[in-house]
C-alpha cells in the first residue's frame, strides 16, 4: 500500500481529515441561482461578475485555483494584477447566457495538473495575460456575432500575442491533515521583463451578517490579524469559532493588506453608506487605483492578502510561499520536538515529496501497457474530476422565505423551486463545471461517481448517497435535477451508478457494503415509485420526462407544451426505465444473498421490466419501433388518440439498446424461487417473453449466461447497422447524437402554418432551446457513449464470437461486439491523444493549443465533441462526465475479450480494472 492509499485508508478507517481541506472554492458563485434575489428570476443579470469584486456573497466564494476547508468557512486563492487591467484579477472572467452566441462561457485558460484523492497533491495552472484583459472586445465582439458563427475566444483578442504572458502554476501539498503548503511559480513567457503583483489571498466566507438566519448564522465574527513573527516571514493569526485556530504564514517580509469581506454598498448603491471603510474590494482598490486607506491600518479583518510585486525577467521564474497550519499541528509537533522553520529546504521538500507519493499512486492505478500520452490523458482527466469538488450551500427553508416565497408561510408568492423547501444542501458535490455549471445535476453526477471510483470509491459512493438523502431526495422521492429547475426531470441512472459502485468496491476490498447497497435500494425504490405514479400517464408502462438531459434533441422542446397538443411517448425515457428496472432487480439480487426478504423485488423489477418492454416493442402503428426503418422514435400522440412517429433519427432511438443486461448462472442459482416465479410468469403471458431478447431455458448465451434486453438479436443487427454506419452515427471520435443522415435529409414538419426542423449540427446549436448552450444534434456525448459501450460488453457476455458486424458499417471488417465497444472507446480516447500529424482532435484548429510547447500537453475535458472532427465544445472545464475517459482507457489498457468472456460481468470491475 503507498502513502496515498494509506491516507484514503486513514480517512475511511481511523477518521482522519485527510480530506477536511481541498479544492471546495466555485470558480463562478456570481450569476448562480443561489445568489438571485431579483423579482423575475434573472439570475445572470441580478449578480454580475463586475458587482462580485464588491458583493458579499450570500451562498458561497468563489476564485482562482482556490481551496477551503469542508465547509467553506476560511478560503484561499490567488489574486493578480498586471499593472495594465482596470481589476484586480480574483475571479475568472466570462460571458453570460445573453452574452454569447453561444450561451455562457469563461473565456480564460486555466488547467487543473494534478490532484490525489485526499488532495496531499494538487496542481493548477493559470495563463495571466501581461497585456489588459479585454472584457469589453470579448462582451461586444460575442454579442454581435450569431449563432452560426464561431465564438470569439481569448486568444483572438490578441493578448498572448508574442506570449506576452504569465504561466502561474500553484502546487499545493499537505503535511498533515490541516497543514497546507502552496508553492506558487510563476514564469514569464514573454520576450521582456515584466511586472506582476501576486496577492495570494485568505478570507472568510461572510456568514456573520445579521440578517441571516440563526441557523446559519455565526455565532461570533470570525478575525484575521498579523502579529508579530520571524525576520523572513510575515504571519497572521486566524481565529475562527469553529475551525478553530490557524497560523497563516507567507514568505518574506511582505505587506500584508487587511480588509473585511462585507459588501461596498458605497459603489453598488449609492445613498447607502458603508458600515465600515474596509469593504470586500479595498484589496483592489489599494493595489489598481492607489486608494492608500482602502485597507485597514490596524492589520486585521476578515480578508487579507499578502502582497508580492515580482518582476520576472524574459524566460524566467520567481516562487512564492505560504503555509496553512492549524494550531493544533503545531501543538502536536511541539509535543514531539519536531518543529521546524515554516520554510526553507524543508518546504520544497515536503511538496517533493507528495508529488512523488502522487506519481506512486498513480502508477498503481494506471495500466502499464497504455502509451505515456494516454496516461498524462488519464492521469489529468482524472485531476480534473478532483480539483471540480465544490462546497455547495444551499437552504430551501431559507432562501425561500428570503424570497418571500416560502410555502410555509402565508402569503407567500411563486418563486423557482418553490416546492423544495425541505432541501438542505451543505456538502462537498463534484461539479459539472465550476465555471459554467458550478451547481449539481443529478444525472451527471451519476456518471461521476463511475470515473471517482477509480480512486477514490469512498468518496463516489458518498456522492450516490448524497442525492438519495433526505434533504435531497423529494419526500415523493423525485430526485433534485438541478439549481434551475430542481423539479425538472433527469434520466433515472442512480440505481445503474449504485450497483457499478457496489461491483467496484467488492472487487476492491473483496466484500460488499450491505449496509450502503439496503440504504440506496430502499431509497431508489422510492424514485422508482415516483417515476411510475408520475411520468406514466396512462398507466400503459410507456414514460414521458421532457428534455431528460438531451436539452434540443427532439422537433419540439421536450419540457414544454408541444404546439400540436397531446404528449410524446419517449423512447429514451421507456428506456432509461427498462435500466432501471433491470439496475433494480440485479441489486435485489445482490441483496437478496444477504438478506431473503429482498428476494421477492427480483420478481417484481423483473415484471416491470417485461410490462415496459412489451409497451414499447407493440407491434404496429402505436409501437415506438419502426419496421421499415429499423429503429426507435418517440411518439407523437395527438389529442383525438391518434399517433404519430417523430422519425428524427438521434440518440432517443440508440438508447433502448442500452437497457440490456447479462445475469449470470450464479446469479440464477443464488436465487431459484425467484428465477422460478419469473419464468413461470412468462410462461403464463407468452406476449412478455417475446416482447423482449430471447432467454431462459433454451435461450442461454455463452456459459450459460441469460440476457435481459429490450432489443432482440434481429433489432441488434439493424440498429447497428446505422449505429456503426459512419454516414449515420459512427464519427472519427465516438458515436453522435444525431445521425448524419439529417445533414442531407433534415426532419421537418408544420404545425399551424409554424415549421419546426431537426437539422445536422455537429459543433453548436442554431437555436436557443435550453438556453442554446449545448447541442444533441450531431455532437459526441461521453455519457451516452459510456452507456452504449457498456451495452456492447453485455451483449458480448452473451454471445461471445457467435454474433459479428461489420464495423464500419460498407468496410467489410467483421468484428465481435467486444471488439465493437472497444473500437467506440478507443474513438473517444482519440479526440484527447496526439495523432499521427502530433495534432490532438479536441483542439481542433486552434494553432496556439496545438503546437506550442507550454499549452499543447495540457488537456481542457469539453462538454461534448464536434461530430466530424472530434473538437470541444460546450463547456471547456467539463471534467465531469468527459472524465470518464479514464475509466475507458483503463478498462482497455487492462481487459481484453478472453478475460471477459472467463471473468463474465465481473471481469471489469476486477482489482485494477
Amino acid at each position: 500500500m503507498n502513502s496515498e492509499q494509506n491516507r484514503l485508508e486513514e480517512a475511511r478507517e481511523k477518521k482522519v481529515a485527510w480530506k477536511k481541506w481541498g479544492p471546495y472554492l466555485s470558480e463562478r458563485q456570481w450569476g448562480t441561482v443561489r445568489e438571485d434575489y431579483s423579482e423575475g428570476g434573472d439570475a445572470w443579470n441580478y449578480f454580475t461578475h463586475d458587482q462580485a469584486r464588491s458583493r458579499a456573497y450570500r451562498w458561497g466564494e468563489d476564485g482562482i485555483a482556490g481551496v477551503s476547508d469542508d465547509q467553506q468557512r476560511l478560503c484561499f486563492a490567488l489574486a493578480l494584477w498586471n499593472g495594465k487591467d482596470p481589476i484586480l484579477k480574483e475571479r475568472l472572467f466570462g460571458l453570460t447566457n445573453s452574452e454569447g452566441n453561444h450561451g455562457e462561457d469563461v473565456k480564460e485558460y486555466y488547467f487543473y495538473l494534478d490532484s490525489t484523492p485526499t488532495h496531499s497533491y494538487m496542481k493548477y495552472l493559470y495563463k495571466y495575460p501581461q497585456a489588459a484583459y479585454p472584457y469589453d472586445d470579448l462582451v461586444a465582439k460575442n454579442r454581435s456575432r450569431s449563432k452560426e458563427e464561431m465564438e470569439y475566444e481569448l486568444l483572438d483578442t490578441g493578448v498572448f500575442n508574442d506570449d506576452r504572458y504569465f504561466d502561474v502554476f500553484v502546487e499545493y501539498a499537505k503535511d498533515g491533515a490541516e497543514d497546507v503548503l502552496a508553492k506558487i511559480t510563476v514564469v514569464n513567457r514573454g520576450p521582456d521583463a515584466a511586472e506582476l503583483h501576486l496577492l495570494p489571498t485568505l478570507w472568510f466566507r461572510n456568514d456573520w451578517r445579521t440578517w441571516i438566519a440563526p441557523s446559519s448564522r455565526a455565532a461570533a465574527k470570525p478575525n484575521l490579524r498579523q502579529i508579530d513573527s520571524a525576520p523572513g516571514s510575515s504571519v497572521v493569526a486566524v481565529t475562527d469559532p469553529q475551525l478553530g485556530e490557524f497560523v497563516f504564514s507567507c514568505d518574506g517580509d511582505v505587506p500584508l493588506l487587511f480588509t473585511e469581506n462585507d459588501t461596498n454598498f458605497d459603489r453598488l448603491l449609492p445613498g447607502h453608506p458603508n458600515e465600515s471603510p474596509y469593504v470586500k474590494d479595498g484589496i483592489h482598490n489599494f493595489v489598481v487605483t492607489g486608494n492608500q486607506g482602502a485597507v485597514n491600518p490596524e492589520k486585521k479583518g476578515t480578508k487579507v492578502s499578502a502582497h508580492y510585486r515580482l518582476t520576472v525577467g524574459a524566460g524566467q521564474s520567481a516562487t512564492v510561499r505560504v503555509r496553512l497550519t492549524a494550531q493544533t499541528e503545531i501543538a502536536r509537533r511541539a509535543k514531539k520536538k519536531s518543529v521546524e522553520a515554516s520554510f526553507g529546504a524543508g518546504f520544497d521538500k515536503i511538496i517533493a515529496a507528495r508529488l512523488r507519493e502522487a506519481d506512486e499512486f498513480y502508477s498503481s492505478v494506471i495500466p502499464p501497457s497504455i502509451s505515456p500520452d494516454a496516461a498524462s490523458v488519464m492521469r489529468q482527466a482524472i485531476a480534473g474530476m478532483l480539483w471540480s469538488k465544490q462546497f455547495y450551500f444551499f437552504d430551501g427553508d431559507q432562501w425561500l422565505s428570503e424570497h418571500d416565497a416560502n410555502p410555509l408561510h402565508a402569503g407567500s408568492r411563486d418563486c423557482r423551486n418553490r416546492d423544495w423547501f425541505h432541501m438542505v444542501n451543505k456538502d462537498i458535490i463534484s461539479m459539472p463545471d465550476k465555471w459554467e455549471y458550478p451547481w449539481y445535476a443529478a444525472w451527471d453526477l451519476a456518471f461521476h461517481t463511475l470515473a471517482l471510483s477509480i480512486v477514490d470509491p469512498d468518496f463516489a459512493k458518498s456522492q450516490m448517497e448524497l442525492m438519495l438523502r433526505g434533504y435531497y431526495l423529494h419526500p415523493n422521492g423525485q430526485m433534485p435535477a438541478y439549481e434551475w429547475n430542481f423539479s425538472d426531470v433527469n434520466p433515472p441512472v442512480h440505481a445503474f451508478a449504485t450497483l457499478f459502485l457496489h461491483r467496484t468496491e467488492q472487487a476492491l476490498r473483496g466484500e460488499a457494503d450491505v449496509d450502503f447497497l439496503k440504504s440506496a435500494f430502499n431509497k431508489l425504490l422510492l424514485n422508482f415509485t415516483w417515476w411510475v405514479n408520475r411520468k406514466d400517464r396512462f398507466g400503459k408502462n410507456v414514460f414521458e420526462g421532457g428534455f431528460l438531459g438531451l436539452d434540443n434533441i427532439g422537433i419540439f422542446d421536450r419540457s414544454a407544451p408541444l404546439p400540436t397538443g397531446g404528449h410524446l411517448e419517449q423512447a429514451d425515457g421507456t428506456a432509461w426505465m427498462a435500466l432501471f428496472s433491470q439496475n433494480m432487480m440485479e441489486l435485489a439480487l445482490e441483496l437478496a444473498g444477504h438478506d431473503r426478504s429482498y428476494e421477492d423485488m427480483v420478481g417484481k423489477f423483473a415484471g416491470h421490466f417485461a410490462f415496459i418492454a412489451s409497451a414499447m416493442n407493440r407491434p404496429g402503428k402505436d409501437g415506438m419501433w419502426d419496421e421499415e426503418d429499423g429503429f426507435y422514435y418517440d411518439l407523437l400522440r395527438l389529442p383525438d388518440g391518434s399517433s404519430t412517429r417523430l422519425k428524427v433519427r438521434s440518440m432517443v432511438g440508440l438508447l433502448p439498446l442500452c437497457a440490456t443486461t447479462v445475469i449470470e448462472k450464479w446469479q440464477r442459482d443464488r436465487m431459484p424461487r425467484a428465477m422460478e416465479q419469473i419464468w413461470q410468469r412468462l410462461e403464463r403471458m407468452p406476449e412478455l417473453r417475446e416482447a423482449a431478447h430471447a432467454t431462459g431455458p433454451g435461450h442461454y448465451g455463452e456459459a450459460e449466461r441469460g440476457i435481459v434486453a429490450l432489443v432482440n438479436e434481429d433489432r441488434l443487427r439493424r440498429i447497428l447497422t446505422k449505429m456503426l454506419d459512419e454516414n449515420e452515427f459512427l464519427s472519427p471520435c465516438g458515436i453522435r447524437s444525431l445521425s448524419r443522415f439529417h445533414k442531407d435529409h433534415p426532419y421537418t414538419m408544420q404545425v399551424q402554418g409554424q415549421e419546426f426542423r431537426v437539422d445536422y449540427l455537429p459543433a453548436e446549436s442554431n437555436t436557443g432551446m435550453f438556453g442554446g448552450n449545448s447541442n444533441w444534434r450531431g455532437p459526441v456525448w461521453m455519457p451516452v457513449n459510456i452507456m452504449i459501450i457498456r451495452a456492447l460488453q453485455n451483449y458480448y457476455l452473451y454471445y461471445g464470437d457467435n454474433f459479428k458486424i461489420e464495423c464500419p458499417t460498407g468496410s467489410g471488417k467483421m468484428m465481435n461486439l467486444f471488439e465493437v465497444s472497444k473500437e467506440i472507446a478507443d474513438r473517444l480516447s482519440r479526440i484527447f491523444l496526439r495523432n499521427e500529424d502530433g495534432k490532438r482532435p479536441v483542439y481542433g484548429g486552434t494553432e496556439k493549443l496545438q503546437n506550442d510547447p507550454n499549452w499543447r500537453d495540457y488537456i481542457l475535458f469539453f462538454e461534448y465533441f464536434h461530430g466530424d472532427n472530434g473538437a470541444g465544445l460546450g463547456a471547456n472545464h467539463q471534467t465531469g462526465w468527459t472524465g470518464l475517459v479514464a475509466k475507458t482507457i483503463q478498462l482497455y489498457g487492462l481487459l481484453d475479450p478472453k478475460q471477459m468472456l472467463e471473468g463474465g460481468k465481473l471481469a471489469a470491475f476486477k482489482k485494477g480494472a
